[in-house]
């Protein structure tokens, strides 16, 4: 072990000069305060490993055939569950960010507008009050805005790794900057 310390230490210490010699002033959009977060509920769960399917029909009765659906779950490592309450005043935005896992979302009330930061046309999907809607996490970035006139409201279920940030704060990016 005393042989690979000064290698480690060698690594470190470069890594860290890197780190700033590479910094720069943060471009992160934060949520602007027009708009409020809520933690209802946080739970911890173990490793997770779970299917649902449905039966396809019988070859003799496929016109009769329903849609089908499969769902799968699987983590290595314990995973936070967040149920979270969202609220938006009008003009409020959450900020261009995203989310190291992903969340299911249901809007409670008014509207919300997502842009993709992916999309380079950056055009925009309202969802209204009963509309659901899914955000993969992982690196797809994206803003929420509340563009209407009165305040709009969410419920979001999000399962991440244990540990990691709810929420990440980035730049907004080159095809959708505001």
């Amino acid at each position: 072990m005393r042989q690979r310390l000064p290698w480690l230490v060698s690594f470190s210490a470069a890594v860290v000069l890197s780190a700033l010699h590479h910094a720069g002033p943060i471009r992160a959009t934060p949520a602007s305060t027009l708009f409020q977060s809520k933690t209802l509920y946080m739970g911890t769960f173990g490793e997770i490993d779970v299917s649902s399917r449905f039966i396809p029909p019988i070859a003799a009765h496929r016109e009769r055939e329903t849609n089908t659906w499969l769902s799968w779950q699987k983590t290595k490592g314990s995973s936070d569950l967040y149920v979270q309450s969202n609220v938006w005043q009008p003009r409020g935005s959450t900020g261009w960010h995203s989310h190291p896992g992903h969340s299911l979302i249901i809007v409670i009330s008014g509207a919300v507008t997502d842009y993709e930061g992916h999309d380079p046309d950056c055009k925009p999907t309202v969802y209204t009050q009963g509309m659901t809607f899914v955000d993969p996490g992982g690196d797809h970035v994206h803003i929420l805005r509340n563009e209407g006139p009165v305040a709009a409201q969410t419920v979001a279920v999000q399962l991440i790794p244990t540990g990691q940030p709810r929420r990440i704060d980035v730049a907004a990016p080159k095809n959708c900057p505001f």
